[in-house]
């Protein structure tokens, strides 16, 4: 299974997106790799958005109304879902586009390769796009509109990937979109998470390129979370911040649904 969606309140207009938790690697994206495990560890431990699953399904579990969660079940070696699948994505600049060549530091992870890279579009990238916007509109249709929190972490150093990391790196980042981030929705997340700044390390919010720049009904929020304030880094365990933060995410659902 490429992604896991588990249903919230059929009024709940709310989404969280959790597309990087995980640091499952199919057998096919594990052969085009070049890198031996030990590389690979230390990959998975700096690009993973370790216990981001955990946190989400926390809050969803405190939350007055359950929110929907839709996860990616494999790691963004495999595939990046959030990425454009064409010359868009700027970070195709550094060999991460939605199928990665290189790593967090630079280092080669695949050869180039056109045939594997549209093969894998074809089989993880548009299902996992098709069905999250499936949910979308399933939400639009039941609510009259959806709500997407976009759930990830980043770490307290800059990594050498990182295009725009010379920022303040505050407690939790807050991603918008200029079409699809309400006034309404970054006020409350502000709220939830009154130690965090805008935009900064990291901009932008996913929505469905379905609806991207289309439907104000959808709209849209990264919540950016800086992992000392909830686990070891690189890849280690999570620890009491994580419940912090799953309650600050509780209010926020709740503030918006």
């Amino acid at each position: 299974m490429i992604f896991e969606s588990t249903p919230g309140a059929p009024a709940s207009p709310v989404v969280l997106h959790v597309p990087h938790a995980s640091r499952a690697i199919t057998p096919a994206a594990r052969q085009s790799l070049l890198i031996g495990d030990e590389a690979l560890t230390e990959e998975l431990d700096n690009l993973t958005d370790a216990h981001t699953d955990v946190l989400a399904h926390r809050a969803a579990r405190s939350a007055a109304t359950p929110p929907w969660i839709f996860e990616n079940r494999w790691s963004r070696l495999v595939v990046d879902p959030e990425r454009f699948p064409d010359e868009r994505e700027e970070m195709r600049a550094v060999g991460m586009g939605a199928v990665y060549t290189h790593g967090f530091a630079g280092r080669k992870l695949r050869d180039d390769d056109f045939v594997r890279d549209q093969a894998l579009l074809q089989t993880h990238f548009r299902p996992y796009s098709e069905a999250f916007a499936s949910l979308v509109a399933d939400r639009c249709a039941a609510t009259g509109h959806a709500v997407i929190v976009d759930v990830h972490s980043y770490p307290t150093a800059r990594l050498p990937y990182e295009m725009h990391g010379l920022g303040p790196r505050p407690p939790v980042c807050l991603g918008t979109d200029p079409d699809h981030t309400p006034t309404w929705l970054l006020s409350a997340a502000s709220a939830a998470f009154p130690l965090s700044a805008l935009d900064t390390p990291f901009a932008g919010a996913y929505v469905p390129l379905d609806f991207y720049g289309r439907d104000p009904r959808v709209s849209s929020l990264m919540v950016e979370i800086r992992r000392d304030t909830y686990m070891t880094e690189p890849g280690g365990p999570f620890h009491e911040g994580l419940d912090r933060l799953a309650t600050a995410l509780a209010g926020l659902i709740d503030a918006v649904s």
